[in-house]
């Protein structure tokens, strides 16, 4: 198989993936009114027992019990399981709150916000065109704040809560699909408890409000799981540079909906914001594949 080819392996899962949680708005959109933490309650229950099908169909129930049983592993899985709850919950509330712009922002951020935790958390070290790219989103960051700082702690606490949790499970001695089981099970009782709650105290609770909202609050199992098949497939068969590449697709998708079909407001400070963000990632990008063509170099001997 040539350079070329390796790197197209595993592209259509790649794209799946980002092309779904790109268009991840519409989806949520369509439980608006709905309390966001309820949405993450349904959205954990229904994961739960899909992926755990998925896990026995594929006989890693195993990977499962024992990432819940090793201490060491599940104390990875309690802090995981915080800022992915975290990040859910943050997500919603933007998406159902008119914020999908704010989101959007916070995932191109992302990636770059992945390289700094690298050098802080990993000894990794920057060169100089990705510190060029992080000072550039850093001012667009700082430009949006300067006129909108009811929002850009959306942008800013999606990166965060993402990237650390990238880091978590970085360090963290199990696989995706069984860490994502440990994670929805670790909340599993949290979301059983506030189903419960609000058919019992809320005065207008999300779940029987009509069949439509029931399969949308059931489909946010698959909403979260199949996505994240797709990325795992793909991460194992591309390199992460060109796997890195691709994940723009996902806020670009988020950036067009907020701006042309929900028409969220686009000041002069998001223009500015988001031109230098993705100067910032096309500067980072170009980089990334350009360092993994020349770790490909096999030098002569």
């Amino acid at each position: 198989m040539s350079g070329d080819e390796a790197r197209l392996k595993g592209l259509p899962e790649a794209v799946g993936a980002y092309v779904l949680w790109g268009f991840m708005p519409l989806f949520f959109k369509q439980l608006a009114g709905i309390s966001p933490v309820e949405i993450v309650a349904h959205r954990v229950i229904w994961a739960v027992l899909l992926i755990i099908v998925i896990l026995a169909v594929r006989r890693r129930l195993g990977e499962y019990r024992a990432a819940l049983i090793d201490t060491r592993t599940r104390n990875y899985m309690l802090i995981s399981t915080s800022l992915i709850a975290a990040n859910w919950l943050i997500y919603i509330w933007a998406i159902v709150n008119d914020q999908i712009l704010a989101g959007s922002l916070g995932y191109y951020i992302n990636p770059l916000l992945n390289v700094a935790l690298g050098v802080l958390f990993f000894s990794e070290r920057m060169n100089r065109t990705q510190i060029v790219a992080i000072i550039l989103a850093a001012c667009g960051v700082l430009v949006l704040a300067s006129e909108s700082m009811s929002s850009i702690w959306i942008s800013l606490s999606l990166a965060g809560t993402f990237g650390l949790y990238g880091m978590v499970r970085k360090m963290a001695p199990v696989g995706s699909l069984p860490g994502l089981a440990c994670e929805t099970t670790l909340l599993l009782p949290l979301a059983l408890g506030y189903v419960w709650w609000a058919g019992v105290y809320d005065p207008a609770p999300g779940w029987g409000f009509s069949t439509y909202t029931d399969v949308f609050l059931v489909m946010g199992g698959a909403a979260t799981t199949l996505p994240l098949l797709l990325f795992a497939s793909a991460a194992r068969k591309m390199p992460l540079s060109t796997l890195g590449f691709i994940q723009f697709i996902g806020p670009t998708i988020q950036f067009a909906l907020g701006v042309f079909v929900y028409n969220e407001p686009f000041t002069r400070a998001h223009a500015i914001c988001f031109a230098l963000i993705w100067i910032a990632v096309a500067i980072f990008s170009v980089d990334s594949v350009r360092r993994s063509r020349a770790a490909r170099v096999v030098p002569a001997v």
